[in-house]
Parts: structure tokens; C-alpha cells; sequence
């Protein structure tokens, strides 16, 4: 066999190259590096969320001590200013404005203990969130990284799909249209391979080996006529 069939082995080594590169697209280490990243990225930002909750609870409860505190601090000073500013109070009021100032101080050390530990509480958690900041800040220039890689990457196998599909259109021209035709179809159910060699006594695409009366019927085709292999029903060119 000579022409068309060996144009047709041009055209589907073009095709298997392209499928190649479409493979090739797809399967890119990074573009799976990044699908991960991704994953990381956003388990992080739920656990980073789920600190600053915690955190902003910590915070509205130091408010709220804050504000308790100040509250008894000038309940604490107005009393003690009444005390000491010379009118005339009874002993036993003087002794419940006492009172109260010691109730008051108690109370204002209870609650600042009660805020240092809370402080206490949200220091790890402040450095737990620095901590998923750097984590974050790492992820996100890994994640640029493997997109500036894989836009390189697109770049350079779209300009090699392009040359192998001219290279392959000018092939496929010279094919007659019937052949073309099979050979697409049969390419579309056999894996991308329509058309294949056949190599001694077996078929390229399946890989089998014909029987010696499948040989010579080959071998006793006219020119421009093709079969296709009794196994894999492929195109076979000798």
C-alpha cells in the first residue's frame, strides 16, 4: 500500500499526538499542585474563622468586664469623694459608704483578675492566628506560582496543538472522502486510533496476530482499496 493510506498513518500520528497534548493539558502536575493548594487553602480559612471566633468572643467578653470594671472604679470614686469632702454624715452612713468602697475594691479586683485571664486565654490564640496568616500568605504565593506555571504551560502546548492541526489539516486534504470518513468514525469508538500498521503478522492497533489466510487477502488487495483488521476493526495498512 502507498498513498492515500500512508497519508492516512500521517494523519493519525497527528491525532495521537494531539490527543497527546490535550492529555497533556489536562493532566499538568500543577494545575493537580494547585487543585490541593485549593484545598488547603480553604480548610485553612475555616479553621482560621473558627479562631477569630473565638477570639471575638474573647473580646466582647473583655468589653464587657472593661466596662464593668470602669463602673465600679467610679461608683468606688464617688463614694470616696463623698467621704472626704467634709459634710456632715452620720457613723453609720460613714460606715456603709465603707463598706460599699470595700465591696467596690473587691468587686474591681475580681473583675480585672477575671480579665487577665481572659487575656491570658487569647494570647495562643492570637499567635495561632499569626500562625494561619503565614500559613496563608505561603499558600497563596505556592498558588501563584503553579498558575503563572500552568498559563507557561497552556501557552506552549496551545502553539503545539496549533502546528500539529495545520500539519495534520494539509495531511487529512489529500485523503479520499470515504476513507476520511471511516476513519473518523472508527476513530471516535476505538480510542482515538482508526487506522494502524499492520507489522509482520499482527495488527498495530490491537496487537494481535492474523491468521496466515488474513495475510495474504491483505496482501492480495488491490491498491486503493482498504480493510479493516478481523479483530479490532481498525483500519489496517501494510
Amino acid at each position: 500500500m502507498g498513498e492515500p493510506f500512508d497519508r492516512l498513518m500521517e494523519v493519525q500520528l497527528h491525532d495521537t499526538t494531539l490527543d497527546q497534548l490535550r492529555h497533556r493539558m489536562d493532566a499538568l502536575p500543577e494545575r493537580e499542585a494547585l487543585l490541593e493548594i485549593g484545598t488547603r487553602q480553604r480548610a485553612l480559612a475555616a479553621a482560621t474563622a473558627d479562631v477569630g471566633a473565638q477570639v471575638d468572643d474573647l473580646a466582647g467578653r473583655q468589653r464587657s468586664l472593661e466596662g464593668q470594671i470602669a463602673a465600679a472604679a467610679k461608683r468606688r470614686h464617688d463614694i470616696e469623694q463623698r467621704m472626704l469632702s467634709g459634710d456632715s454624715y452620720a457613723a453609720r452612713d460613714l460606715q456603709a459608704m465603707d463598706q460599699e468602697v470595700q465591696h467596690l475594691a473587691a468587686r474591681q479586683a475580681q473583675l480585672e483578675e477575671e480579665e487577665i485571664a481572659l487575656l491570658e486565654e487569647e494570647e495562643p490564640l492570637d499567635q495561632l492566628l499569626a500562625d494561619h496568616q503565614a500559613t496563608a500568605d505561603v499558600l497563596a504565593a505556592e498558588a501563584a506560582r503553579l498558575g503563572a506555571a500552568i498559563a507557561e504551560a497552556e501557552v506552549e502546548i496551545t502553539a503545539s496543538i496549533a502546528t500539529e492541526e495545520a500539519e495534520r489539516s494539509e495531511s487529512a486534504a489529500g485523503l479520499p472522502p470515504d476513507l476520511a470518513e471511516r476513519y473518523q468514525q472508527l476513530r471516535s469508538h476505538l480510542g482515538g486510533v482508526g487506522a494502524a500498521r499492520l507489522v509482520g503478522d499482527r495488527c498495530d492497533g490491537c496487537h494481535l496476530t492474523l491468521s496466515s489466510v488474513e495475510i495474504e487477502r491483505f496482501r492480495h488487495l488491490p491498491p486503493d482499496q482498504f480493510s479493516t483488521c478481523p479483530q479490532c476493526d481498525r483500519i489496517l495498512v501494510h
